[in-house]
């Protein structure tokens, strides 16, 4: 018990060694593979994704996220929830059946380095048989946790580089401006039993079922704010509710690239409505990808004060645009 509370995480074992949190191996669930945006399937639909060559459908990145509130919890206490930041660059994509183990090493005092891999015990995995560390494993992500607004974090960083370069000429977000700004007219929430659109078909009901790292902070008063609050990996949820209203050519087929996900004043509530507002902070390209950065501000609908900032990068796949040019792929 911590001030008379249960302890979020009460069946998840962590290991350390040194600096460096562990958490146990898991093996996350594909609950994307109904999503649709644009009116086609996504990258998570199996005919989808073998068009592009993939191996399968691929997890959606944020669910990732659960794995490291333990270690983040364990590092920084309850300040994690209030003012924690998670800021992740996306390397391999995990399809369902394949096991990932999270790490965090601190290096600050409201800092630490994080990284996922794959376990020796999924089935496309060829590390040298540790089953209990993310050495030797496929990467999966890397990047930061936080606390407060101080520290310098993975997508800091990522996004002053990408500004530096010269994006060259676009062909899918060409008509992505950067700097401009949408907010939404009407509040978004996200309930305990609601599904949630087109872009996450499932409920907050339906992925605590499934959560890699269960907790009764959830779905119950029994945490410090005595109400119900959204894991980490469901912001970018709520943020979607404003769904896809950049003007990207396609049909094509997007991925996420980079997410940072920020608890500014206190966690996001469920069942609370919230006010989203956007810009558009930067768009660039690689070989196989054109993308674009979009920070969304999540404002509690009751007084308009900020209560978390949602940085996500996401990519197009170049071969997904029919209308590509064929001597550009």
């Amino acid at each position: 018990m911590l001030d008379g509370v249960t302890h979020p995480f009460p069946d998840t074992p962590l290991t350390r060694d040194g600096d460096t949190l562990r958490g146990p191996v898991r093996a996350p669930a594909q609950m994307l593979a109904d999503q649709e945006y644009d009116g086609h399937a996504s990258v998570h639909d199996d005919a989808e994704a073998a068009k592009l060559g993939l191996a399968g459908a691929p997890i959606e990145g944020p669910t990732h996220f659960s794995q490291f509130d333990p270690l983040a919890h364990a590092l920084f206490g309850d300040r994690w929830f209030a003012e924690g930041c998670i800021s992740a660059h996306f390397q391999t994509m995990v399809v369902e059946g394949e096991s990932v183990v999270a790490a965090a090493t601190r290096v600050g005092d409201e800092l630490a380095r994080i990284d996922a891999a794959k376990s020796a015990d999924s089935p496309d995995d060829s590390s040298d048989g540790m089953t209990d560390d993310t050495s030797g494993g496929t990467p999966v992500l890397t990047g930061t946790i936080s606390v407060g607004g101080d520290a310098v974090t993975e997508l800091d960083e990522r996004l002053a580089r990408m500004r530096q370069r010269d994006v060259g000429e676009l062909f899918i977000v060409d008509r992505v401006e950067v700097g401009a700004r949408s907010s939404l007219d009407h509040p978004v929430s996200v309930d305990a039993t609601t599904p949630n659109g087109h872009l996450y078909p499932f409920s907050l009901a339906q992925k605590l079922d499934k959560i890699t790292e269960p907790s009764a902070w959830y779905s119950t008063d029994d945490n410090p704010w005595g109400r119900p609050i959204l894991p980490f990996e469901m912001y970018s949820v709520l943020t979607h509710q404003a769904g896809a209203s950049l003007p990207v050519r396609g049909p094509a087929v997007g991925l996420f690239i980079d997410l940072q996900v920020r608890a500014v004043d206190g966690p996001l509530f469920v069942g609370e409505d919230y006010l989203l507002e956007r810009e558009v902070l930067a768009v660039g390209q690689s070989r196989q990808v054109e993308s674009h950065w979009v920070e969304t501000v999540v404002r509690r609908a009751s007084d308009g004060e900020v209560a978390a900032r949602v940085l996500l990068h996401s990519g197009v796949f170049k071969a997904s645009y029919a209308d590509y040019p064929a001597d550009r792929l």
